[in-house]
């Protein structure tokens, strides 16, 4: 295990204003992304929906890794460059998504993930594109009965174990247990189930010595559920989301990289912008690494053709983000954004 490796990655990946990008999409929910424009998903289209986010001019100014999905690692820009090769050349650390997707866990609606079996040579096989870190998600659905001790144990286990194969390979590991916003769930309610969430996931990290120093977390904040009857508003998702991660995640740990986890772009900015502006001491560095609320103004933009505007929505995004991770992100700046658009 290269330990100096590892730490060169954290040191590129942990930077002041900077956020990771997920775009890892599969191809079954690139197609997804595509039908929302009337684009039919092809290979071709989806290399020029990757092309679109990852050659954006000026992206490096606000991420500092971008996590892939195995097709786009072969896949190029429209300059005939490979994508992990373009995003080293302007300074952008390229990542992959190595789970396997999700099963049915115990015959219920919860779920467990798949990959770990042959993990260790398919991560060989993706340092060779010039990946340096991964990510595995995880995730938990909050109803009655879910989710219970038995699948929160697996998948912490799971996670401890991808991590540990990670860090013996030389990749950083983003660790991403997900408690899905879908439902009717308080947002106390959720803030008990992430809160057992991170304590097994950290107590199983520790098991399996996984260096906590050369690691990072991507955990979904504490929300109200989708659908529930009063959603609670900024101000409390901040304070519960710093809450359960100062009672539960070890200060060694240098990064936390929010999901979106289907909130709008705006919501997912604003909270993370609030999680900055509440006068707490934050021992790590609080950041996001967002799929949706990053791409979706920039789809809407490029609808397939325009390629410019498209670019352009994606970098005001991104520099929204930016800004957030230093609590300078104002609803204003979001009205200034739709003017020009």
């Amino acid at each position: 295990m290269s330990t100096q490796k590892l730490k060169d990655t954290i040191r590129d990946m942990v930077v002041a204003g900077k956020g990771i990008l997920a775009a890892d999409e599969s191809v079954k929910t690139a197609a997804k992304r595509l039908a929302s424009i009337n684009v039919e998903s092809t290979e071709e289209t989806r290399r020029q929906y990757r092309n679109l986010i990852l050659t954006a001019p000026g992206i490096e100014k606000y991420i500092c890794g971008v996590i892939l999905f195995e097709e786009t690692l072969s896949q190029k820009t429209n300059s005939g460059i490979l994508f992990p090769e373009h995003l080293a050349k302007v300074g952008v650390v390229p990542g992959i998504k190595v789970d396997e997707g999700l099963a049915e866990f115990e015959g219920s609606i919860e779920q467990y993930t798949k990959g770990l079996e042959g993990l260790g040579s398919r991560l060989e096989k993706y340092k060779k594109f010039g990946c340096r870190f991964a990510k595995w998600r995880a995730v938990y659905h909050i109803t009655k009965d879910t989710p219970t001790e038995m699948a929160i144990r697996r998948n912490a286990d799971d996670l401890a174990k991808y991590a540990k194969i990670c860090q013996e390979h030389g990749l950083v590991p983003i660790v991403e247990p997900e408690v899905l916003i879908d439902g009717t769930h308080s947002i106390d309610d959720c803030y008990k189930v992430t809160d057992k969430v991170l304590k097994e996931v950290f107590a199983a990290l520790k098991k399996e010595n996984v260096m906590i120093g050369c690691a990072i977390l991507k955990p979904s904040m504490v929300i109200s559920g989708k659908e529930a009857a009063a959603r609670a508003g900024v101000d409390e998702v901040a304070k519960k989301t710093i809450m359960v991660l100062k009672a539960n995640v070890p200060h060694e740990l240098p990064s936390i990289n929010f999901l979106s986890g289907g909130q709008t772009p705006q919501e997912a900015t604003a909270h993370l912008n609030r999680m900055h502006t509440l006068g707490e001491n934050l021992p790590w560095y609080v950041s996001f690494s967002y799929a949706r609320a990053l791409q979706d103004p920039a789809l809407k933009a490029w609808h397939g053709k325009n390629l410019e505007a498209g670019q352009q929505a994606f970098l005001k995004r991104a520099k929204l983000n930016s800004l957030a991770t230093m609590g300078k992100y104002t609803k204003e700046m979001e009205l200034d954004i739709a003017a020009v658009q």
